[in-house]
């Protein structure tokens, strides 16, 4: 194991995506597997372990910064970031629809073309 190991403890995070109140996350829980590894390791750091949050897509600001405050020191908000992306591109999609049928041929005329839409 080499010095930045890091592990995925678990603390009611899951992956997905759940219906508002359905996830009860207790990262208050972090500070207590702090405290137990440090008293067995003999650590004087009072955060031995680096702690990564998996499934925090859908966390509020108080879990997230509970969990920091215990060590998480990195967090996968993978479902986020692919709705932020789709639902920006969803939109982008339907306001600019007729742009985007094809590189030669929009609105403006049928040999105008369409890269600047879609680059």
């Amino acid at each position: 194991v080499g010095p930045m190991f890091s592990i995925a403890a678990a603390f009611g995070n899951v992956h997905g995506v759940y219906k508002p109140g359905n996830v009860v996350l207790s990262p208050e829980r972090l500070l207590k597997h702090q405290a137990y590894a440090k008293e067995k390791i003999g650590c004087e750091d009072d955060k031995p372990i680096y702690l990564v949050m998996h499934g925090g897509s859908g966390s509020t600001d108080e879990e997230i910064k509970t969990a920091v405050k215990a060590g998480v020191i990195k967090m996968n908000i993978d479902t986020d970031t692919q709705w932020a992306y789709w639902d920006g591109l969803r939109a982008f999609e339907k306001e600019k629809h007729d742009y985007l049928q094809g590189q030669i041929g929009n609105p403006t005329g049928a040999d105008k073309p369409n890269k600047k839409f879609y680059d």
